[in-house]
């Protein structure tokens, strides 16, 4: 068997190494003698090769103790004399000396930090002290800046410069900034030392100065005069802040600027008796206006302040419109000065107040409030539609009633009682289509178009139906020209709107002897139709008609379009020269006061065809009318216009009877819809239901609404809870 061979093991030579005892003091000896030379600028004779591998050496041997504090200590020292020399600098170079110190001490920290290198990454590292450059930072924080000679000397020459500077004075910027970067830079990774030893006094002394001067300077200077103050206060700050501190100061200072400058004054400068915001408003100063909006969005709830004091204002200047008893005689004035009104805050809404939602809102509010404070608005913006969509429109364009038409549907949403606005442009379209009066089809169209936009298709359904019947009457007509009844009107060209009575204005048949000429041709007209429509019931409306009735004089003859009530008049002058007004009631029947206003009409408007004796507005039975013999017109055709447009106040109630009729129906439809789709509900939750229900065509009062569920109840629509009088149920 064969024997096991000796393992053989290598090891490596051990030989003994001998370390001189004073290596790490003559190392850092020489270490030390060229931190020293850096400090007096000579080192450009240094070996940054040979003292790199020394203080290399010295951390490989475990003397990066010894290396480090005597690091600190020489620059310790060496940052005491710089101390001294730049505290015992004058004045007026203060500034520059401590900034040269600054300068010469990062130049020399960055090179003993290029020898000190391998320190930073492993002594540093692994002993958790401030690296080398950071250390040379803290020393100069703790001898120099924060030195008690220099500490206080420096922040009152800052200070001091910037308050210069703030006066009109040109200061060094450059040096400032280099000054409070120091400062950043001292923090070490923080702001520390430049928020606690300037910052803090800058935004204090910052607070006092704006305090003072803006306290002066409001008292002896317009709004508008102290807001390009501010602004010029505000726009040099940052620039303070560009030029020369750090951003992070820049949100502190206008903090500053904007409470002491703008939220301690906002009150004074609204109410500034002569040039404050409702003077502004007043004298239309949209630019200052402006100026005023941008500063006041800069501090908390400052807009609201301002907001609310332009809505007070416009709430009064409406108000002072709508209430104008001369504006309230011309329906067009009236509706064109409201418009002028709300060009006038749209225009400001823009280029004052940037289209800021919450002032806009707030303005149409106010909008809202006046304009319903006046009960006539309705009918004064339907007269204007009228006005603007009736033939004779001179220099305007379809495209411009377009837009005109647009801007008074913003005067419509304002409207709370859009009800009565239909009531009367109900009227109104009706005689435009009845008398062919409307500009175009497509301009009614578009008007209605619009309507159903904002109110939905209930609202313009009885609209539409009026178009429709004047359609149906047209083929009608046509059928009856063709007729063999045409042949029997004896020579009178008749034409004849057929209306359905749901679609169109509610009229009650007034009566009126008509002469034999237009009673003929009405029978003949009327067999024609029943004979084709079995069933129907014509009632005949001539307070709607018009017609022409030739006039012969000895000088000329003419042709006058007038009404029907006025034809029959007219004609009652072939028999008798001079009847008085009873005279001419009692033969005709017309009713007293549209009998009056045609009278009126014909001899006290513009064409005079018949004379008055009394020659007043006040006509009594007893006044005598007469032919008017004496009548010229160079016209061969003479359409005698209608009196005033504007109703009077007779006739306003019966609309407003008619319109409160209505809503009682409105109401219980309302009331019986929403009990029918809850079962059961409350009568605070009715209440509200049915008044957002109906908000979109009038308020209905809370009072009214109570009263027509009394009315459902006794009717066994509904009933009352019999555990709670406040609950009801619905009775199906």
């Amino acid at each position: 068997m064969a024997s096991k061979k000796p393992k053989i093991t290598i090891k490596p030579f051990r030989h003994q190494i001998h370390v001189d005892p004073n290596y790490a003091e003559n190392t850092w000896k020489l270490l030390k003698g060229a931190i020293h030379e850096i400090h007096k600028r000579n080192a450009s004779g240094l070996s940054f090769e040979e003292l790199y591998r020394n203080a290399y050496n010295m951390i490989l041997h475990k003397y990066g103790d010894r290396l480090y504090k005597g690091l600190q200590q020489v620059v310790d020292e060496h940052l005491r004399g710089v101390a001294d020399h730049v505290a015992s600098s004058k004045d007026d170079s203060f500034l520059d000396a401590l900034n040269e110190a600054w300068t010469d001490h990062k130049v020399s920290m960055l090179m003993i930090r290029d020898i000190l290198m391998y320190m930073d990454r492993v002594y540093v590292q692994q002993h958790n002290v401030p690296p080398v450059y950071d250390l040379g930072l803290m020393l100069f924080r703790d001898n120099i800046a924060r030195s008690v000679r220099i500490k206080d000397r420096l922040l009152k020459t800052i200070l001091s410069l910037i308050q210069k500077e703030r006066t009109g004075e040109m200061i060094n910027k450059g040096l400032l900034k280099s000054i409070t970067q120091m400062l950043i830079d001292l923090g070490v990774n923080s702001r520390s030392v430049y928020e606690e030893d300037f910052e803090k006094h800058f935004l204090e002394t910052s607070s006092n100065f704006y305090k003072a001067e803006s306290q002066e300077f409001i008292s002896t200077n317009s709004a508008s005069d102290y807001m390009k103050k501010v602004s010029t206060r505000i726009r040099e700050e940052m620039d303070r802040v560009a030029h020369y501190l750090d951003s992070s100061t820049e949100f502190k200072i206008k903090e500053v600027v904007e409470r002491e400058l703008i939220a301690a004054h906002m009150k004074t400068l609204i109410e500034m008796e002569g040039s404050g915001c409702i003077a502004l408003l007043a004298d239309d100063k949209t630019e200052d206006l402006g100026r005023m909006y941008n500063l006041f969005a800069r501090v908390s709830n400052g807009l609201e302040y301002m907001k609310d004091k332009i809505a007070t204002f416009v709430k009064e200047t409406g108000k002072k419109m709508v209430v104008d008893p001369n504006k309230q005689k011309n329906p067009d004035q009236y509706v064109q000065s409201l418009l002028d009104l709300k060009d006038k805050y749209d225009k400001l809404l823009a280029q004052a107040f940037n289209n800021d939602k919450t002032f806009q809102h707030s303005i149409n509010q106010a909008f809202e409030h006046f304009i319903n404070l006046n009960q006539k608005s309705p009918e004064f913006i339907s007269l204007f539609i009228d006005g603007k969509l009736k033939k004779g429109q001179k220099g305007i364009s379809d495209e411009e009633v377009e837009v005109i038409i647009d801007k008074v549907m913003m005067l419509f949403r304002f409207l709370q009682e859009k009800d009565v606005f239909e009531k009367y442009y109900k009227q109104h379209l009706a005689k435009r289509l009845l008398l062919d009066r409307s500009i175009s089809d497509d301009s009614e169209r578009n008007m209605i178009a619009k309507l159903k936009t904002e109110c939905g298709y209930q609202f313009t359904s009885k609209l539409e139906g009026m178009f429709t019947d004047m359609k149906t009457s047209a083929a009608t007509m046509e059928k009856f020209k063709s007729s063999k009844e045409w042949n029997q009107t004896h020579g009178v060209t008749l034409s004849v709107h057929i209306l359905t009575t749901g679609f169109w204005p509610a009229q009650s048949a007034s009566k009126c002897n008509l002469p034999s000429e237009l009673s003929t041709c009405c029978e003949v007209f009327k067999k024609f139709y029943l004979d084709v429509n079995q069933g129907r019931r014509l009632t005949w409306q001539t307070n709607m008609g018009t017609g022409d009735v030739k006039a012969y004089y000895a000088s000329k003859n003419h042709e006058f379009n007038v009404s029907t009530y006025q034809i029959v008049i007219l004609l009652l002058f072939n028999e008798k020269k001079e009847m008085t007004l009873k005279e001419i009631q009692e033969a005709t029947a017309i009713p007293e006061a549209d009998l009056k206003r045609n009278l009126l009409a014909l001899s006290m408007g513009r064409f005079k065809v018949l004379t008055q004796d009394e020659k007043t507005q006040n006509v009594s039975m007893t006044t005598k009318f007469a032919y008017n013999a004496a009548f010229k017109n160079n016209l061969v055709r003479v359409k005698i216009p209608p009196l005033g447009r504007v109703q009077d106040q007779g006739q306003r109630q019966v609309m407003r009877q008619k319109v409160d009729e209505d809503r009682k129906h409105q109401i219980e439809a309302a009331i019986v819809r929403v009990m029918k789709s809850r079962k059961t509900l409350e009568h605070a939750s009715l209440v509200a239901e049915v008044i957002k229900q109906l908000s979109s065509r009038f308020l209905p009062d809370p009072v009214i609404v109570k009263k027509r569920i009394e009315s459902l109840i006794e009717r066994e629509y509904i009933e009352r809870s019999k555990t709670d009088r406040k609950v009801y149920h619905y009775v199906a």
